[in-house]
């Protein structure tokens, strides 16, 4: 991961966009992005392909931090960000991951969107969100309702529309 730009997609919450907004940087917390393992599994994939897999993956795990965090609101929130590369350490080898280490909390200045659930999701999202762990284990039910989750398409903004991302 040693180009000079590598588009990392962060998984995050309504709450944290707010903190993000005070402290002028995005926590770190699970992060996505096209490795050479997602890539070397996916290999018919072209680049928007293997980026949307990696954001679809940063989207699940945005259920996970919603399951740990019971007030914040039922939206899952992926921030895509363009971070030096010497930041960005593939975190886990195995074939098909996409999950990254980013070395430092990532500035404003670097995000290129946020996507968020419109309101209409809340329900799947909630739902999805208090299964996502058993749906991983293999749970065909649990998958179930987190792919209804995952049939909510996440809407698109500008970093400039933050404050009225907080709004929503």
């Amino acid at each position: 991961m040693a180009e000079d730009k590598v588009r990392v997609y962060l998984a995050a919450t309504l709450p944290m966009l707010a903190e993000a907004r005070t402290a002028g940087e995005v926590a770190a917390v699970a992060a996505h992005a096209v490795t050479p393992a997602l890539r070397e599994w996916y290999v018919e994939g072209d680049e928007e392909e293997l980026e949307y897999v990696a954001f679809t993956r940063a989207a699940q795990d945005a259920l996970r931090l919603l399951h740990a965090d019971a007030g914040a609101p039922r939206r899952r929130v992926v921030v895509s960000a363009d971070v030096a590369g010497r930041t960005v350490r593939q975190q886990d080898a195995d074939l098909g991951s996409s999950t990254v280490q980013v070395a430092a909390a990532v500035s404003l200045a670097d995000v290129a969107a946020i996507h968020v659930d419109d309101a209409d999701a809340e329900s799947a999202v909630a739902a999805a969100a208090e299964v996502v762990d058993q749906a991983a284990a293999g749970d065909p039910d649990a998958q179930f309702t987190v792919d209804g989750a995952e049939d909510h398409e996440l809407l698109w903004y500008a970093p400039s529309e933050l404050a009225d991302v907080l709004e929503l």
